[in-house]
């Protein structure tokens, strides 16, 4: 039967490592797969899904408004396809993630998404939340912090390091721009020391 799954996390995971690695078992045994990104994150160049450890995958991309639900059955049109996945989903809408969720159902493929939860100021992203609500299955890929602990935050920092606690949520950057740490150095880089 197939489901919707979220698999998330904070920044420097390795979500599309674990992306890559899954869509490569499905080729290894003679499967095809449709791979997705926003279209917005460039970072590893347009529509390429790529890891910090140096692997990637050319992806067709989304953007905001675009019908997935089409996209996908337009594809499964063209031919088959045993798995749906989809790097950077926090970029999703809602109503994205709804199209995906009746594309599991209606069209019976496993959609696998891979994104961060929250953003720079603690806040969910909203595809991120309605994939929280919608999922069948929802999987943490997890990372440190500088202490050791498990990191579920992330601070943003401009480009003299200093760390950033207002701004859009969403600007494109790496670990130039990011940084990964647990609840507790998240509170005390934002200034939460109430």
């Amino acid at each position: 039967m197939a489901k919707l799954y979220f698999h998330y996390s904070t920044m420097n995971a390795g979500k599309s490592t674990l992306l890559l690695q899954a869509a490569h078992n499905y080729h290894e045994r003679g499967m095809q797969t449709y791979l997705l990104t926003a279209r917005l994150d460039n970072r590893a160049g347009e529509a390429r899904i790529a890891s910090r450890i140096g692997i990637g995958k050319d992806a067709d991309t989304f953007e905001e408004g675009e019908d997935l639900f089409a996209k996908i059955a337009a594809r499964l049109d063209g031919a088959p396809c045993a798995c749906v996945f989809i790097d950077e989903a926090q970029f999703l809408t809602p109503d994205q993630v709804w199209q995906l969720a009746r594309a599991v159902d209606d069209l019976g493929v496993p959609i696998m998404c891979y994104g961060l939860r929250v953003d720079f100021q603690g806040n969910l992203f909203p595809g991120s939340a309605k994939l929280l609500a919608l999922a069948d299955e929802m999987r943490e890929a997890r990372t440190i912090c500088h202490c050791g602990k498990k990191a579920t935050m992330v601070v943003r920092q401009d480009d003299k390091g200093r760390v950033m606690t207002a701004g859009e949520q969403v600007q494109i950057g790496g670990n130039e721009t990011y940084v990964s740490l647990c609840r507790r150095h998240w509170r005390e880089a934002v200034g939460d020391e109430a």
